[in-house]
């Protein structure tokens, strides 16, 4: 990878030489094996055996985990904010696993329709909730840096499972504590 990006230096006419741009191929390869690190990731290994047994059958809302993620059409950011919701059905999850699942999808080449579905549906199959929905609010940096350069442009995707899709109240309870 180090070597990757060298060639990507030398492409655009840098010189790799320079004193400020010596150990970048080394910083760059160990950024990027950071900001990619959720092929690495176990979801099971994540979640660490935090499902609980419980009675509560309400609503469990967290909203604006923060996110940060990379486009596979460019390879440039996207950031933003995830909102998660579940109605338990004999368990919950640890609070803190939801966000460990947002930033281990996020942590991947994708596209953010792809994102809010891979949440989703990996929250419902790990808690077998009655339902499940997310929204993502996004900026893409390669909408905002290039291209037609839209600097407040915000994306929003959404994935309703279960109850969520099936219940209009459901739905509408969800968005109205949204906000």
């Amino acid at each position: 990878m180090e070597q990757a990006y060298l060639s990507i230096i030398e492409a655009i006419g840098e010189d790799p030489k320079r004193a400020g741009l010596v150990d970048t191929p080394r910083r760059a390869a160990s950024a990027m094996r950071f900001l990619m690190q959720g092929y690495d990731l176990d979801i099971d290994a994540v979640i660490n055996d935090a499902l609980f047994p419980s009675d509560s059958d309400e609503m469990v809302i967290v909203k604006n985990i923060e996110l940060y993620s990379m486009c596979e059409h460019h390879l440039m950011p996207f950031i933003g904010k995830c909102h998660v919701a579940y109605l338990p059905k004999g368990k919950i999850i640890g609070l803190s696993k939801l966000a460990r699942i947002v930033d281990a999808f996020a942590r991947r080449l994708q596209i953010q329709e792809n994102l809010t579905n891979e949440i989703a549906n990996c929250i419902l199959e790990k808690t077998a909730a009655a339902g499940v929905a997310v929204i993502i609010e996004a900026q893409h940096m390669c909408i905002m840096m290039r291209g037609v350069e839209k600097q407040n442009s915000v994306m929003t995707t959404s994935c309703m499972l279960g109850a969520f899709r099936s219940s209009h109240s459901t739905r509408n309870e969800f968005l109205s504590l949204l906000k």
